[in-house]
């Protein structure tokens, strides 16, 4: 197959909110490209883009997946994304690399949470962005309401190319306004669009629609706006071209009408995504950074230009090993190519080049500039990393990736197990970048956090299926810690008698509360040889030997002051040993005076979500004992931040998940130790010493 030119390609990502119908709109381009003889399902698990194991069980796209089909001798790129939000790293890491974003949006629910999320991930990018109704055949649908809810969300740029005739069961003729030709379609057959003149009926509609669509363009471009003020309209071509530059500067947002299991408006879209979106040439030179002197340097996509390639997307498969989804940004590569990985300066040598159907990889002589395809086996180079030719020392800016919140500790179900699943969960991690996982030591637990429960379970069952090791969950532990609040003394006497040589040591000990954080300080205040100066050190060791699993249940005591003021000792008998433990006699029952109390981590916490919803989460982070520190708005969204014990945000996902329907995201950061509430306390104490 001939390697595609920049200037023939055109870079499209899938994007939108579960259940928009994301999957089937690749399939039914897939088939008007005549890439399949037939519509795959999703109920049977035929589809292209949705093949492995966890997605046909789920019925949901899980994994970022790439097609590619040839429209009016243009090579288009699909990338099709997961919808659910615990997958959202896989849209960032697709959306990366395309030229232009098509949000689907399913006609019957209109705007959901996850077209909001897109949406925002589009301005983060800058990348030009069309909107594609789906479902236009379904029962209950409304293009109008759908088309008002983009343009409330979005703003007045949102302008439909095509309006349905008639909707629900049935539908399958479209009113083009920007063709001003009726597109009639045979349902379920492709290579069927018949194109005609439109009906009286519908007439004055796409003639206001088309007066709209022509304003709109024309305000995106000096020169198209004076055209417009001399004819009172614009032609056919000039809207095509202002419209492909406005997407470009994000000044315009064409909506487009499908039915994706009828194939009623593929073929109009495909000839959009031909004539409209931009090549990588019109979207012009990627940004790179020059990791020698931190200068930016632009890459234009010149197939000539020296090779500069990044990885988006890692994946391993049984009996092939790691997969790396590339984007070429300059340059070509090609089998036998010997390039850097420009993060570690390791040399790559790329074996066969692919590009991807789905899971079937189809061998590549080359690829160019502008094209994205498939490398296996690269030795060392993962998701964001960026090849390069030798002597290279340009990279690609990285994908940022959601903070992942929902934080579950993992254990293995056999013992001994613990190497296989810190194997597994490093290349789960190279996969997949957007969980995290973290050991704490304190109490020894792997800690994993995610952007879901639904992205834990696939974690674990992927740990199960590629590295043969079970896992169960458990609750993370909270870091409680100990300290005092009045000063104390006690005295600590350690005499044993056992024949032949005893033990003595005799020491006072006073504590003195420290300000919070100051940590734990020893000092010696003893005179006159009570106790001599080398058993010191042993008395000191014997307190900080004490503070590490304190008195009340057992964690670390913080914030207070010890000293050594007085004590006797034994010529004979005496000994390090008896000192350090009589300082730790001594260290609890001072402890025990100096009315103790638990101190609990809190945290600080964000949450942005809609309006209508801040009542109900203010009530939440209240009855879970938050603070509510003030309020604020950002966007359409309002601002809630508080501080909040970390045992209380241990199911705060799962409630503000159910309170908002997901509309809300948060993140939380460790802020201060605070006294614990008594019944908290008792509760804690309680617990831990039945362990």
């Amino acid at each position: 197959m001939q390697a595609a030119q920049p200037e023939q390609l055109r870079n499209i990502v899938i994007t939108g909110h579960a259940g928009s119908g994301k999957t089937m709109l690749c399939e039914s381009l897939a088939l008007s490209m005549g890439v399949v003889n037939r519509l795959g399902s999703i109920e049977d698990g035929s589809t292209i883009s949705d093949y492995s194991a966890d997605e046909i069980q789920r019925m949901h796209s899980l994994n970022t997946s790439l097609l590619h089909g040839f429209w009016n001798e243009r090579k288009i790129n699909i990338i099709d994304t997961p919808g659910l939000q615990d997958f959202h790293g896989d849209v960032k890491s697709a959306m990366r690399v395309a030229d232009t974003v098509l949000i689907a949006v399913n006609a019957a629910t209109g705007v959901e949470v996850g077209t909001d999320s897109m949406w925002e991930y589009t301005q983060e990018y800058y990348k030009p962005t069309m909107f594609v109704l789906t479902k236009l055949d379904a029962d209950r649908t409304s293009f109008s309401n759908t088309v008002e809810e983009l343009r409330d969300h979005f703003g007045h740029l949102v302008t439909p190319i095509q309006f349905p005739a008639e909707e629900g069961l049935g539908h399958h003729i479209l009113i083009d306004v920007l063709l001003m030709k009726q597109l009639e379609f045979c349902p379920d057959k492709p290579g069927n669009m018949t194109v005609s003149a439109i009906p009286d009926l519908y007439l004055k509609r796409a003639e206001e629609l088309h007066q709209q669509l022509v304003e709109a363009v024309a305000e995106t471009d000096e020169e198209l706006m004076n055209r417009y003020f001399e004819v009172g309209n614009l032609t056919e071509d000039e809207l095509r071209a202002g419209i492909k530059s406005a997407l470009v500067t994000r000044t315009f947002f064409p909506v487009f009408c499908t039915s994706p299991l009828h194939l009623i408006g593929t073929e109009r879209l495909l000839n959009g995504i031909v004539n409209l979106c931009p090549s990588p040439i019109e979207r012009g030179p990627e940004h790179s950074l020059c990791t020698l002197d931190e200068t930016e340097k632009l890459l234009a996509p010149d197939p000539e230009g020296p090779t500069v390639a990044f990885i988006f997307k890692t994946m391993s498969e049984p009996r092939v090993g790691e997969i790396s989804y590339l984007r070429v940004y300059s340059g070509h590569i090609e089998t036998g190519h010997e390039l850097i990985d420009v993060q570690t300066s390791q040399l790559e040598k790329i074996g066969q080049v692919y590009t991807m159907l789905g899971q079937k990889k189809i061998p590549v002589e080359k690829l160019l500039a502008g094209d994205i395809g498939m490398v296996v086996k690269l030795k060392d180079a993962h998701t964001n990393d960026t090849l390069a030719d030798k002597g290279s020392n340009c990279r690609i800016s990285p994908i940022i990736f959601p903070e992942p919140v929902f934080a579950s500790a993992i254990m293995p179900v056999t013992q001994g197990d613990e190497e296989k699943i810190s194997i597994g969960l490093h290349h789960l991690h190279e996969e997949d970048p957007s969980f995290a996982i973290d050991h704490d030591v304190e109490f020894n637990q792997t800690i994993i956090r995610t952007l879901g429960e639904t992205h834990l379970e696939i974690i674990i069952s992927r740990l199960q299926n590629k590295f043969n090791v079970q896992v169960e969950t458990a609750p993370i532990k909270i870091p409680y810690r100990e300290t005092i609040r009045i000063a104390a003394t006690a005295q600590g006497k350690y005499k044993k008698q056992s024949g032949g040589r005893g033990q003595y040591g005799d020491v006072w000990i006073r504590l003195e509360p420290a300000p919070r954080d100051s940590g734990f300080e020893f000092s010696t205040e003893v005179v006159g040889g009570v106790v001599p100066t080398r058993y010191l050190p042993a008395v000191e060791k014997g307190i900080r030997e004490s503070i590490s699993s304190g008195v009340l249940a057992g964690f670390p005591v913080i914030d207070l002051k010890a000293v050594a003021y007085d004590g006797s000792y034994h010529p004979v008998d005496s000994s390090e040993f008896a000192f350090k433990i009589a300082a730790s006699m001594a260290f609890k029952s001072a402890f025990e005076k100096a009315k103790p109390l638990l101190l609990e981590p809190l945290y600080n916490l964000t949450v942005h979500a809609p309006e209508q919803y801040t009542g109900e989460i203010v009530g939440e982070i209240s009855s879970r004992r938050g603070k509510i520190l003030g309020m604020d708005t950002d966007a359409r969204f309002q601002v809630v931040k508080a501080l909040i014990p970390q045992a209380s945000l241990t199911s705060f996902h799962q409630s503000l998940t159910r309170l908002t329907q997901s509309r809300a995201k948060y993140t939380y950061s460790f802020s201060h130790y605070e006294e614990a509430p008594q019944d908290i306390m008792q509760q804690v104490i309680a617990e831990n010493r039945q362990h």
